[in-house]
Order: C-alpha cells, then sequence, then structure tokens
C-alpha cells in the first residue's frame, strides 16, 4: 500500500511538473514574434538599442526587436496609435496629446526624470529674458515637451501664445531655421539644445527650473503590452541596466556614443551630465499632479478638445 501510494505521488508530482513545464513553453509560445520600439535621440532607449542585450534575451525567445527612430514625441506616437510600433518613449506634452485621442491605444509603462530643455536665442540677440519674446517668432514641435515648456515660461511672466508668433517646426527644420536667422528664439531639448550651444551660436535665456515639471514615459499599445508582461518586464530591466551604466561612467558613454552617432562627444558629455536617471513606476504624483496639469493646460490652450483623465491610461498589473 505504501509502495502503491508512494508511486501514485510520484506520477502525480511528475504530472504537475509536466504541466508546469508545459505552461511555461505555452507562455513562451504566446509571446508575439516582434518587439518594434520607437525611440528619440533624447531617450535612453538609444543607448539600449546601441547595447544590442534586449535583442539577445529575445533572440532566445524567438522575438525580433526592430527599432524606428523619431525625432520628437507626436509623430512616434501617431505611429504607436496606428499600430506601427508597439512601445516607445516620449515625454509628457505628446502623450498627454495622444492619450485624447478617440480609442488611444496609448498605456504608460514607466517613467523617467525629465530631459533638460530650455529656450534659446542667437548669442548676440538683444532678447535677454522671457519678456522679451513677445511679438517674437519662436520656434518649436507642436505637441511637444518644448511646446508646454514656452506656454508655462509664457505664463509665468503673464504671457501667452498670442503675444508671439509660433513656428511649428521639427528639431532638425528648426536648427536650419534658427541658424538662418529665420526665428528669432528655439525651444529645444538635450542633445539638440547641447548641440545647438556648442555648435550653433544659441544661448539660454530661460529653462525648465522652477516651472511644472515634465517627465519622460515608456509607453506602449495597452493590448500588447497586458499580453505580453515577460516582455515589457524585460524592456524596464534592461533600460534600468542601461540607466545605471551611463551614470556610473558618463564620460565612457559620451565617447561610445558619439562615435556611434556622430554627435560630438562634447555634445553627448553635457547631455549626460545634466539629466536625471533612472526608471520608476507610476506614481499618483507623476500622473495625477504633474501630467494631469499638462493636459488641463493643453485643454485651455486649444490643443486638446475634451477634459482626460490622464490616470485612465495607466497600465495597471
Amino acid at each position: 500500500m505504501l509502495w502503491i501510494s508512494g508511486c501514485g505521488s510520484k506520477e502525480e508530482a511528475n504530472e504537475t511538473s509536466n504541466a508546469e513545464k508545459s505552461n511555461v513553453k505555452a507562455e513562451e509560445e504566446t509571446l508575439p514574434d516582434e518587439l518594434r520600439i520607437g525611440y528619440q535621440k533624447s531617450s535612453i532607449l538609444l543607448f539600449l538599442k546601441e547595447k544590442g542585450s534586449l535583442e539577445k534575451i529575445l533572440a532566445e525567445k524567438g522575438v525580433k526587436v526592430t527599432w524606428h527612430e523619431f525625432q520628437s514625441g507626436p509623430p512616434l506616437l501617431e505611429a504607436l496609435n496606428a499600430g506601427k510600433i508597439d512601445v516607445g518613449y516620449v515625454g509628457g506634452a505628446p502623450a498627454v496629446l495622444a492619450g485624447a485621442v478617440s480609442d488611444s491605444e496609448l498605456a504608460y509603462l514607466a517613467y523617467e526624470p525629465e530631459v533638460y530643455r530650455a529656450i534659446v536665442v542667437p548669442k548676440d540677440s538683444p532678447i535677454q529674458k522671457i519678456e522679451d519674446l513677445k511679438g517674437k517668432k519662436v520656434a518649436f514641435g507642436k505637441g511637444s515637451s518644448a511646446h508646454y515648456l514656452l506656454l508655462t515660461a509664457l505664463e509665468s511672466v503673464g504671457l501667452t501664445l498670442n503675444d508671439i508668433t509660433p513656428v511649428y517646426l521639427q528639431p532638425s527644420d528648426a536648427r536650419g531655421a534658427f541658424e538662418r536667422g529665420n526665428v528669432d528664439a528655439w525651444v529645444i531639448w538635450d542633445p539638440y539644445l547641447a548641440d545647438a550651444e556648442e555648435s550653433g551660436g544659441a544661448r539660454i535665456i530661460a529653462d525648465a527650473k522652477g516651472l511644472p515639471r515634465q517627465y519622460g514615459f515608456i509607453v506602449g499599445r495597452r493590448d500588447y503590452l497586458q499580453e505580453n508582461r515577460e516582455l515589457r518586464n524585460l524592456v524596464i530591466s534592461e533600460l534600468e541596466k542601461v540607466h545605471k551604466e551611463i551614470q556610473a561612467d558618463k564620460q565612457g558613454a559620451a565617447e561610445n556614443f558619439s562615435q556611434k552617432t556622430g554627435i560630438s562627444k562634447d555634445v553627448w558629455k553635457q547631455t549626460l551630465e545634466r539629466r536625471e536617471y533612472g526608471v520608476f513606476d507610476i506614481t499618483p504624483e507623476v500622473v495625477g499632479d504633474a501630467q494631469q496639469k499638462l493636459a488641463d493646460t493643453f485643454l485651455e490652450a486649444g490643443l486638446i478638445n475634451e477634459k482626460i483623465n490622464v490616470q485612465d491610461a495607466v497600465l495597471s498589473d
């Protein structure tokens, strides 16, 4: 009886073990064939791309990783809502606009500290402070983090967009317009900002210090992220490692990525020195306060048509 009972226990244990293995295998088999990541040069995702660690891990699981570069957040999120990418990094402002679209696919996964951004003018410009922008042409990406910076900067001195002439341009086009003197000022973020200071004769008249906080976000298509928890955890885990590696050796990172991107070492060094690091879970302060304030500001400015609750787009476990 004991022998039979023992055999039964072993058989049950084997069946349980096999079932667990089957479940693991089934989970592995449900992973998608491809992970499409949208990135910007202002994002640490760029460094994750160059490192190549995520591709190696996912290749073993049968998942192909493809990378898609965007100059700013709005076009990246258009691609996400259109189902052309699965995960990406954007600033808070573009995320709000994408979340306000009917049947939006946007889901917040995690956040990073904000990238350094500022309002710049040519070094010999008579413009010295925010108030001097009144009546001037100012270039920035519509719906970008720069747009929100400009709105809040103008508000801080009693001005609005109606007091300036907005010139909506993506970073590469804005750089050309700035250097040709077609605009009086430019609102931009690193590394484009650091590059403009280094080689474009730009002078900062105001940055984001003292203004409402903005954050960078790792976002994705809601259904995709909910169906692939293992994959999303891998992305965040590898991204966290890269943040720590860069923070520990900014000089080495600057040299490495100067070679790979064609952007000068000094520009990368300045970019990496004046940013904060880390990948964090979404908190009420980030979404309920900072991001909701941004959404309400965009509603008042007419950039979105209806009030939205940003918390609705937070990915739940």
